[in-house]
């Protein structure tokens, strides 16, 4: 038995063994040279027992090894050559047996055994029988797992398998699979045993040691894996069953892990499938500390793999419930090893899933049955704290997304849901990141008001504060990010039928709603854009003809729109609910509803009063309503004169002059819309600009009186484009003189500001000028009208 010893005491171990091999190699070359069979032998025997030393670790053993079995292959070289030793290799075999140690004595008769084989003097199959027998004379771990490496090694062109030279009678390849497999049941036996060589506080260091050993043993299954013969049936009756129980019966954690890796690795995939139901048995009959869920995986992708190498091999999955299987075995490995934490439990599922969809894609209740599986193991758990395990339910819930281009497929996934729910807040509102990018990615439509109804759930975790603490903690430029996205996915919804449109709107409408004030400003425009196209969409197709009875008429849309804007209103977010209000009168004016459309410009007009307070707002707002009242020409004469009224009013009412000033001339076009139906109101037109103008007067004077000069004209210079402009559209009481009063009124200012004579030194004055007189020279209708004016 080895004893404890330092680094150095096991190089000076070494140091010496190899000496002890140079030393009597060096005699038995002599011997070799000399053809001298009894010093070769002698020799020989001595070099192989510096090989019986206990002292070292298996690493010091494996360079000692390597440096006899190079000896070896010389001495293997002389036995091939009778007429150097003048001995028949039958009387050969039968003299290294008279060795005096049995280590020596086993090395020598692999050696010779080997050239016995190769002379076809005796069947192949009893020489590989006889010597893997007398092998167990060697008891020694590590001695005994080094000399039937080396048997293993000397062997293996020399099986008895179909095509070789040693192919013998009938039943040869089983004499082959005997002999490894006899060879890799005492190898293992060898390998697990080393664990109980030496005290047990050195356990650790022995486990590192074995595992380095384990190659040796894994060699037998490689060659298992290459005999020429081993079929399916040999496979499944003989060698598995063979393999299984020696890993089963171990009671090794090390060797079952490794021996299941290897058994995974080395054989066909298609005996994997064929017997799949031995392999999972024996996976389920692991010892508990097992990392059972990495040979399971490893099983599962090379199914998945096999799979998709060839459509014509899936329907032996089917043949063989690969599924059913698959999943009743994960789930025995489960429930049977309590201690395995979430992580592994959630890493099995998602093996399994990434199998099922690459094996049967079109099964979905498949795929259901993994999420469900996955919900029952998450709801034994009281809280999901594991980043590793988040992360494995993560890639669980992707897999289907990446799998299926069209995401409506996932959203008919009934646990898929119910295992977002065991997220937490911050990672399910990764995933649902993922859900609309996927969406997004595939230009996918939901066009169902169930189908947006199960998206919505999926994606909560962005639409509305999951837990009130967490609510202010998102980085703003992130929370954006998020808000924009579900905005892009709101247009993602659509139907070409207005009823079940509209009941997609409204149940967007009511998951929305519950997102509180931050949330609000990014995500009801999109919802009311999607209302006012269904609106146009019914419009385009007549409108109420089908009556009030209707599920869907423009008028019920505008009542939802109504009370949705009205809770954007009172977030505050007016400005936002102003534009919106005002979309939405156009979209009742083009519908012909006039109430609805006057509804909604009070509400803007209401806003405009009470809500919104900054002057910047407020011109922009303006605008806005002006912009909006004169394209819009639904209204009769009395609902008309109130908007244009009100308009006009909170124009004049701007705090800055400038800002009155545009604003009132803007209200000119409110009373001269170019259309053949529109309305022409002249006279009302005058009065606004007269108006304006006096307004920017107004502000002349009151520059000069702050600044000591009048500032820029350009206030004045844009009134006398409004007057070029109606001047051009036949406004009867805009005249000729009227402009030239007002260019007289800009010289006049631009002389008096300058001091000087010189005038026309403001480039938009300059332009207009600029652009009376082409027309006065390109003559027509038109040039007659400018003639009178004298610039």
């Amino acid at each position: 038995m080895r004893t404890l010893a330092g680094v150095e005491d096991e190089d000076k171990w070494l140091a010496e063994g190899i000496a002890g091999i140079q030393h009597n190699a060096f005699f038995m070359h002599r011997a070799l040279d000399a053809n001298n069979l009894r010093e070769v032998l002698k020799y020989s025997a001595l070099m192989l027992s510096e090989l019986r030393t206990s002292k070292l670790s298996p690493q010091k053993y494996y360079d000692l090894y390597m440096r006899a079995f190079d000896q070896l292959r010389q001495l293997e070289i002389f036995f091939k050559d009778e007429s150097r030793h003048g001995l028949p290799v039958v009387d050969l075999y039968e003299l290294v047996q008279h060795a005096g140690n049995i280590l020596p004595r086993m090395y020598l008769l692999c050696t010779v055994g080997s050239v016995y084989i190769k002379s076809k003097q005796a069947p192949s199959k009893d020489v590989l029988k006889d010597l893997v027998e007398m092998c167990r004379g060697v008891q020694h771990p590590i001695r005994g797992l080094f000399l039937r490496s080396y048997l293993a090694q000397v062997s293996r062109d020399k099986l008895p398998e179909i095509g070789s030279d040693y192919e013998g009678d009938a039943n040869t390849v089983m004499d082959a699979v005997e002999f490894v497999l006899q060879n890799f049941t005492e190898m293992n036996k060898l390998w697990v045993r080393i664990q109980h060589q030496g005290p047990g506080t050195v356990r650790e260091k022995q486990e590192k040691e074995r595992n380095e050993l384990r190659d040796l043993v894994g060699k037998n299954l490689h060659v298992l894996g290459q005999i020429e013969g081993v079929d399916l049936e040999m496979y499944k009756e003989t060698v598995l069953p063979r393999v299984l129980e020696q890993v089963v019966n171990c009671k090794d954690k090390l060797a079952q892990y490794y021996l299941m890796e290897c058994i995974i690795q080395v054989f066909p995939d298609e005996y994997h499938l064929q017997t799949l139901e031995a392999l999972l048995a024996a996976c389920t009959q692991l010892m508990p500390t097992v990392d059972t869920k990495i040979v399971l995986t490893q099983l599962m992708d090379r199914l998945s793999n096999y799979a998709a190498s060839s459509p014509d091999v899936l329907h032996e999955f089917l043949q063989v419930e690969a599924f059913a299987k698959l999943s009743n075995a994960i789930g025995k490995v489960i429930d049977t090893q309590l201690e395995m934490p979430i992580v592994g439990a959630m890493t099995l599922f998602v093996s399994l899933l990434t199998f099922t969809l690459r094996v049967h894609p079109d099964r979905l209740d498949y795929v259901d049955q993994v999420l469900g599986a996955c919900v029952v193991k998450l709801s034994s758990v009281p809280k999901l704290e594991d980043a590793r395990a988040m992360k494995q339910v993560v890639a669980l819930l992707s897999a289907p997304l990446e799998k299926y281009s069209d995401i409506v497929t996932a959203l008919t996934l009934s646990n898929y849901p119910r295992v977002m729910d065991h997220l937490d807040d911050g990672t399910n509102k990764v995933m649902a990141m993922l859900i609309i990018q996927s969406i997004m990615k595939t230009d996918s439509c939901i066009s169902t008001a169930d189908k947006v109804e199960v998206l919505f759930e999926l994606i909560k975790g962005l639409i509305k504060d999951l837990d009130e603490t967490n609510a202010e903690e998102l980085d703003e430029e992130d929370f954006q990010e998020e808000q924009n996205s579900v905005a892009r996915l709101i247009h993602m919804l659509d139907n070409e039928e207005p009823e079940e449109m509209l009941k997609i709107i409204c149940v967007v409408r009511r998951h929305l709603m519950t997102g509180g004030p931050r949330r609000l400003p990014f995500t009801v425009p999109p919802l009311v854009f999607s209302a006012v196209r269904l609106v146009r969409q019914l419009e385009s197709q007549g409108g109420d003809i089908a009556g009030e009875d209707a599920p869907a008429t423009p008028r019920k849309i505008f009542q939802i729109l109504n009370q949705t804007i009205e809770v954007l209103s009172s977030v505050p977010c007016p400005e936002l609910a102003l534009r919106l209000y005002l979309q939405c009168a156009e979209a009742a004016s083009d519908c012909d509803l006039e109430p609805v459309a006057y509804e909604f410009f009070t509400q803007a007009f209401i806003l405009y009063e009470e809500e919104i307070a900054d002057s910047k707002a407020q011109v922009t707002a303006i605008h806005l309503i002006v912009g909006t009242l004169q394209r819009i020409n639904v209204f009769g004469i009395e609902n008309r004169d109130t908007l244009t009224h009100k308009a006009t009013g909170y124009s004049a009412r701007l705090l800055k002059k400038p800002d009155q000033c545009r604003a009132v001339y803007a209200c000119s076009h409110l009373f001269w819309v170019d259309d053949p139906d529109g309305i022409k109101d002249g006279e009302r037109v005058l009065l606004c600009l007269r108006r304006a103008l006096r307004i920017a007067n107004a502000a002349q004077q009151m520059a000069s009186a702050t600044r000591g000069s009048s500032g820029p004209v350009t206030l004045f210079v844009e009134i006398l484009n409004k007057y070029i402009y109606f001047f051009e559209k036949g406004n009867p009481h805009i005249t000729p003189s009227d402009i030239q009063s007002l260019i007289e009124l800009i010289n006049n200012e631009l002389q008096s500001d300058n001091g000087n004579t010189t005038i026309h030194s403001d480039p938009f004055f300059t332009s207009t000028l600029r652009y009376i007189k082409f027309i006065k020279q390109k003559g027509g209708l038109m040039g007659e009208k400018y003639d009178p004016i004298k610039l």
